[in-house]
This record gives structure tokens, sequence and C-alpha cells, in this order.
């Protein structure tokens, strides 16, 4: 693991460690790729992590006055799925954000980071490719701003030099004659890798309506991903869709040009013959929706993200630095002050374990699947084993521990002894904090939006009814 944990507090320290420290560094923020990545020796060399967490102004999503949006290097897939101005002007990206993982991997993980981790399974940057992304790259010695496009050289491989951050995502608006779909398919629909994913965007020649069928093409992109090396354009069946109208047979073949593009494997997820068979079917799919007006949008308007009742995401102490002399970590449980001066390079989880001895947040799979690690940190549901143990430096924590009141159990609790929901009681504590947290964002939730809070967790009794029912019923606690 790394030997040096540095909390920075401008983008001028991060530069200056990074031209230091070259390959031996690495930026952190959602770490929810990295940390997993060091673990399992895909990441091997880092010495130093620089948290960039606490850097002001980083999380921003703006819209300026040329039609740009800007996405800062900390904006999180919540954000994106929250954000009103991605949800207009770039909904393929609001609904590919919406499709990674669970509420508290999308809390923790950032668009920039599933950028850099340059996956071609990643769903985001599908979405962006298609939406024309630009990235800006900065070091200590220059500024570069490239096309998404060129940004990849491969599997896990990009253009970025050890000693650049990421510092903006930039992309066009899209207009009122544009209309855009990303589709994913994957072997389970929370927590799963994209078998394939698909986004398509439109240019019309005229706003879209109600139905756009009778709308001629004027500009088509349709970007693949899991399906090569790298995300792709589908380049013929765009450059088929122009000057034409998206009637019947023109979908069919240029959906058949798209499956064409893409050279997928076979792995213990999919064979290719059928990663390529389901090109042509989400492809098919996509421009149907387009055509016929009728997007199923896939991020409710008011979707559920665990912020709890500030609902603005994380409350940072933005004061907090770590010197490169110091591995102490001081920081507040369930409204009590620890230091530790063990357990530096630990997760957050272990930390609280073993160096907190609060045992009630369970290691499930430790890679955040099963969500038995749940706690609340700077006030938002994440999964404490993707967490490194640095980043409680000056934060407030709390576990299944801390959230009873006066000796009185939360009404969450109550309800899963009364409803029966504990069974062999593993991914009890998990299921709890989502469900808590879930209530302080929405005291009285429907039943799917009880079930989207629970998507990160994991009961391997698979008792979902009873856990539901006792959600439902502490939601009727006044």
């Amino acid at each position: 693991m790394w030997n040096e944990y540095l909390n920075v507090n401008s983008l001028d320290e991060v530069l200056e460690t990074l031209a230091e420290r070259g390959e031996r560094s690495r930026i952190i923020a959602g770490a929810t790729d990295l940390i997993l990545e060091m673990e399992n020796g895909v990441r091997t060399g880092i010495d130093t992590l620089v948290d960039v967490t606490r850097i002001p102004g980083l999380d921003q999503i703006m819209l300026d006055e040329d039609g740009m949006i800007h996405l800062g290097p900390l904006v999180t897939h919540n954000h994106c799925v929250a954000s009103k101005i991605i949800r207009e002007k770039a909904l393929p990206l609001a609904q590919a954000a919406w499709e990674v993982g669970s509420p508290q991997i999308r809390n923790r993980g950032t668009i920039a980071g599933n950028l850099i981790t340059a996956s071609p399974a990643n769903d985001t940057i599908t979405p962006l490719m298609a939406l024309g992304a630009l990235v800006t790259l900065r070091s200590t010695t220059r500024e570069r701003v490239i096309p998404l496009q060129r940004f990849y050289r491969g599997v896990r491989k990009t253009v970025m030099e050890p000693d650049e951050m990421m510092v903006d995502i930039s992309f066009p608006a899209m207009t009122l004659n544009q209309s855009g779909k990303f589709i994913k398919l994957a072997l389970r629909q929370a927590q799963a890798i994209s078998l394939v994913n698909v986004t398509v965007i439109v240019n019309f020649s005229e706003p879209v309506n109600g139905s756009n069928s009778d709308l001629t093409v004027e500009q088509a992109a349709i970007t693949l991903g899991a399906v090569a090396p790298v995300i792709i354009h589908a380049e013929e069946a765009e450059n088929f869709l122009a000057g034409k109208k998206l009637d019947q047979d023109t979908i069919e073949k240029a959906a058949k040009l798209a499956e064409e593009a893409s050279t997928p494997i076979d792995d213990v997820r999919s064979s290719s013959d059928y990663r390529r068979e389901m090109v042509r079917v989400c492809t098919l799919r996509a421009l149907r929706e387009l055509a016929n007006g009728e997007i199923n949008k896939i991020v409710p308007d008011d979707p559920i993200l665990l912020w709890g009742e500030n609902g603005s995401g994380p409350t940072l102490n933005q004061s907090v630095k770590h010197s490169e002399s110091t591995k102490s970590i001081i920081t507040r449980i369930n409204g009590a002050e620890y230091s530790f001066d063990s357990g530096y390079q630990k997760s957050l989880l272990r930390l609280l374990r073993e160096d907190a001895h609060l045992i009630g947040t369970k290691e499930g799979c430790a890679e955040g699947e099963c969500g038995a690690c749940t706690v609340f940190l700077d006030s938002v549901a994440v999964m404490s084993c993707m967490v490194p143990a640095a980043r409680a430096h000056g934060a407030e924590i709390v576990t299944i521990e801390g959230i009873a009141s006066n000796g009185d159990l939360h009404p969450v609790q109550q309800a899963f002894i009364d409803e029966g929901a504990v069974q062999c009681g593993y991914c009890t504590p998990g299921f709890i904090m989502s469900a808590a947290k879930l209530l302080e964002e929405r005291p009285h939730p429907t039943e799917e939006e009880i079930k989207h809070s629970i998507t990160g967790n994991l009961c391997r009794c698979t008792g979902y009814y009873k856990i539901i029912s006792a959600v439902e019923k502490a939601s009727q606690v006044e």
C-alpha cells in the first residue's frame, strides 16, 4: 500500500507534489477504482497518495456563456445525477452516471476518476465521447486540452503524464435540435459492469418534437463501450445516418453497421458473439426511442442519493491538512473524538474495526459490492472498505453504533426487529445505515425509492421483502 498520504488545500500543492514525486504518486478523490487496483496489484509502485477532496470549488458543474458545460475534477456520479443542468442538457451522461454502482459508490466515485481509470467498460466515457468532451490536463509547466477520443492509448492507458492533473471536463450542452440516449446491458440492474453500453446522440434538422421520425438527421454520434480496447465511435453507422430520416429500415441498417464496428472479446461474463449482437440491439432500441420521441429517461426527477437531509452532498472540513511528517489521524466518530497513530495504511473499514474497535461495521466483500461496511462520511453514505483510513482525518463519521439516540434504537433498527428483517444478521448493519440515510433524505419514501436506496446492499439470505417492509414501517414513525 502507500507510505505517504497528503491532504492538500490547493491545486498548486497538488501539482508541486506530482512534479516532485512523479510516477510514485497518485491523486486520490473517490478512490473507488484506485484502492482496489492497488490491493489487487493492478497499480504498483505507488508511495504517495495526494487527497484533493478538501480543495474548494472542484465539485462544481457549470454552464458557461458559450454553451459549454464544465465538470470539476471532484464532480461525482451523484453530482451528475442530481444536476438539473446535466439532466436537461446532457441527459445521456446523467443516465450513465445513474447506472454506475450504487448510491454509496456514486457518492465517492468521480467522473474524472472514471475517465482516468480507462476501462473500456466504464459507463461515463461513452456519453462524454459522444458529446464531444474535452479534458484539460495541467502540470507545473503547462496546460493542455485534449479531445476525449484522443485521451486513450489502450486498456487502462491514457496520454496523461505522471505530473499532470485532470482539472476540467468540458463539452457542448445539447441543443433543442438534439436528442440522446445511453443504454447499458449488464448481468443485473445494479452494481454491475457493462457487458455492452451504447450512447446515441442525434442532431436533427429541426427542434425535436413528439415524434422525430419525420425529421432529417444532420449528424449522429454513436459510441460503444466494452466491445473494443477503448471506447469507440461506430463511424460507418454515424455517416450512414447523415441526411436520412429515422424510418425502420434506416434504423435497422444503422444498428447493423454499429454491430460491425465492434470487436468484442470472450470473457467470463459474455461471449463475443453475444456482445456483438447486443450492440446491434441496443443501438436499435436507442434509435427507435429517439425516432419516437419517447425517451425513457431512466433517471428519476428526484433521485435517491443518500445525502441525507441537507441534500447537498458531503460537508467537508476544508481546513484539514496533513504534513509530510505526521501520520496521525484525528477524527470524530459517533460524536466522540478519536486519535490514531496506527492504521494509516488501512482502509477506513479496517480502521474502524481494528483500531476504533467498532465492529458493527462488517466486511463482506471488501470490494464495494455488498454494502455491509456502509457508514456515513461527512454526512453521506459510503462504502468504508473503499475509503483510505487517512481520509478520516478531520472528518465526521457515523457508524451503526452511533445512530441510536439517548439509549433508544433508531426507528429503522426497531422496525427490523418488529418485522423480522434480521436473518443471519451479517448484512443488517449496512442495510440499516442505508435506510436511515434514506429517511433523512426522504421521510416518507415510496417502495421504489426504498429499493433504489438499498441497491448497494446485498442480503445473502435473500430476505428483501422483510427488509423493505421494515423500512416502510420505520417511515411511518412520527
